[in-house]
Parts: C-alpha cells; structure tokens; sequence
C-alpha cells in the first residue's frame, strides 16, 4: 500500500502540472471502487479551476474553486500525468483532462481506492475529522505520545499506526522508525517512558522525511507521477529483511506478526 512518503511524493509531483487549471473534461470508466466514485462527477468538476494539492494523512486533497476532491490510493493506486493521447489501461478509470491538455491519470488495479468530491469544508469529511496530527507537523511530539500512551496495553508498534493517535506512520515506517529509536515492537506502549518516546518521535519525522526526499518506498505496485518507483528501499534497515544480519550488530534480524502484520525487528539492538 502506498504510505505517507509514496502520498506526498505525489502531491508534490502532480502539483505543478495541474495548480491553476481549469477542469475542461472527466472521463470516468469505472465507478466501483472502494467507496462508489462521487454521482456526477464530471458535471461538478467541469470548469473547475485547482487550487491546490496537498496531502492530509493518505489522503490526497485537490482543492478546487467550488469544493474538493478526495483521492485515496488504496492497495496499488497510483496518479500520473499523461499526455491526453495516451491510450487508457486497463486499470485506468479516471482522467482529469485540463484545458491546457494536461491529463491527471488515475490507476488503481485492485480498486481499494476512492475518488470523492465535497462541497462541505474538507476537514469535516466523515473520513478525515477524528484523524490525529501529522507526523510532520509541530503538534507531533514524543510528549504528546508519552501522554496519550499512559493507559494503552498494545504493542508499541500498534499504538503508533493508530490513525487516532497519529497519521501516516504505516508498517513500512513504523517497522524502521522503531529501529532507529532502539524501541522492541512488541513492548507495551503505556511502558515506554519519555525519553524514549522523544527519540521514537524524532525517530518517526527523520524517517519520513527521509523516504519523501528519496521518492517514497518502491512497492509493487507503486509509481510516482512520472511512472517511476521510489528509491527509499535502498535505506530499509529492518523491513522485508528478516533473517539477514542486523545492519548494527550483525545478528540475525528477528520476524514476528503484530496485529496481522510482518513486523521485523533486532532482539540484541531493540528492548
């Protein structure tokens, strides 16, 4: 699934291509996503102009002149600009076609996506307003993790890919910002103190950070804007590597399934 940095690596990448345009035409192919694609799409988006492109969570925000746009990539989805005479995939169920003959490419094979469009101010959306802060944003901090987590009983790893408690930290980084603050998955979140949740936090942010400058992390079925996989999985220190030598001390890296998920830690460098 396409995380956090895979997101904004695409906000920023179509941003420049479609800001300040205005909406000449939407071919819709196929309606049955995850959530059924917004009735009359193409009648509310013609004549928009885009305001802005921006992320909330893992959700991309197209903000037009009358509304907004809410895409989800789901399991495999990716947006890419094409040429408006780029034959349609498969896969491809919607363009957005500019009338500067930009066209927005929207491809999602397995259909876990969404695309939704709101007149009502966006963050009252059903699927954004109980959402916890941004990693990224100042509000996040080890002291609000500290804090929140005093009662919670669930692995660590859980707590933190707790959308309630903060947005975006999925397996992948989770997996990796763990690693780095030195913190086992499976410890019970109410147990870590706040030393440690200062440096897990601080932990999250490099991360991400990290994956966004080098292109998010190349999955599967992940491209960017361009066509392109991301290049973070050349950085991973844990994820996917089970059973191969700790990049610190050497030993074998440990795997284990927490809440149905693989979860790759180091048993001599994480306690």
């Amino acid at each position: 699934m396409p995380e956090l940095p895979e997101v904004e690596t695409t906000c920023r990448g179509i941003a420049p291509h479609i800001e300040g345009q205005c909406i000449a035409q939407v071919e819709l192919r196929q309606s049955k996503l995850r959530w059924p694609v917004t009735e009359h799409l193409a009648q509310r988006l013609q004549h928009q102009v885009v305001r802005k492109v921006y992320r909330r969570a893992k959700y991309i925000i197209i903000e037009c002149s009358q509304g907004h746009l809410l895409i989800h990539l789901g399991m495999s989805g990716s947006l890419r600009i094409v040429s408006t005479n780029t034959p349609a995939g498969k896969h491809d169920h919607l363009d957005i076609i500019f009338t500067n003959n930009t066209c927005l490419r929207f491809n999602d094979p397995r259909r876990f996506g969404a695309v939704l469009w709101t007149d009502q101010p966006i963050l009252t959306h059903p699927l954004l307003n109980a959402l916890g802060p941004e990693p990224l944003a100042e509000s996040f901090t080890g002291a609000m993790l500290y804090q929140v987590s005093r009662t919670r009983k669930v692995p660590i790893k859980t707590f933190i890919m707790d959308s309630h408690i903060v947005v975006g930290v999925g397996n992948i980084y989770a997996n990796e910002a763990l690693f780095n603050a030195g913190i086992r998955p499976t410890r019970q979140a109410g147990n870590i103190s706040l030393q440690r949740y200062e440096k897990l936090a601080d932990c999250i942010v490099k991360v991400l950070h990290n994956a966004i400058a080098q292109g998010g992390t190349t999955l599967r079925n992940f491209v960017n804007e361009a066509g392109k996989p991301g290049y973070f999985k050349q950085s991973l220190h844990v994820y996917g590597r089970a059973g191969q030598a700790c990049h610190h001390c050497g030993e074998p890296l440990q795997e284990v399934r927490i809440a149905n998920r693989s979860t790759v830690f180091c048993k001599h460098c994480q306690r």
